[in-house]
């Protein structure tokens, strides 16, 4: 049964990106003792995130000067993009953008997903918009040894602890790694 999850890395204080809408923060973190994979969802066939973080992606990284490097961060799966703009898309990148409300998107995305995952990549905004339409089943944090003083909130929703419910915690070097299961209303 696929499963949506919201996957990402946080400050110690609830910001996923700074006030540039960067993550410089992040990189800065000495990343010994994080496995190979960095801790990302295995199961995901389908990635989503909104125009905001696809945008970062592509200039932080150069995508569009260097598609082949699209291929090194998201392989052959479809990146489904929350947007109502006109963007760009690197040579040889399955993107699709959508736009609209969350419930009406969902038989896309799943039906993109097949058997596997929908991950969440970006932003907290969006994956609050999934966890309104009910369909958030998972929030996996990474948590970085940084404290910001503002950005782009985790998931700028109130979600009260009777709604989820711990999978793991563990240390990875510098990072903790919480694993919450959303639980239905």
């Amino acid at each position: 049964m696929t499963r949506i999850i919201f996957d990402t890395a946080t400050s110690l204080n609830g910001w996923i990106a700074d006030e540039a809408n960067s993550l410089e923060w992040l990189f800065a973190v000495d990343e010994s003792g994080l496995p190979q994979d960095r801790l990302l969802p295995g199961g995901a066939t389908v990635l989503v995130e909104g125009s905001t973080t696809y945008e970062w992606v592509l200039r932080e990284e150069a995508l569009l000067e260097q598609p082949t490097k699209w291929q090194e961060f998201y392989g052959h799966k479809p990146t489904f993009v929350f947007t109502t703009r006109t963007l760009p898309v690197p040579d040889g990148a399955d993107v699709r953008f959508v736009s609209g409300p969350v419930p009406e998107v969902l038989p896309q995305l799943r039906a993109a997903a097949g058997d596997g995952d929908i991950w969440v990549v970006g932003g907290g905004d969006l994956a609050g918009q999934f966890l309104d339409a009910g369909a958030l089943d998972q929030i996996g944090l990474t948590v970085a040894p940084v404290a910001l003083t503002g950005g782009a909130p985790l998931l700028p929703r109130r979600l009260e602890s009777d709604r989820l419910r711990l999978v793991s915690a563990a240390a990875y070097g510098q990072f903790a790694r919480l694993v919450y299961e959303v639980l239905p209303l």
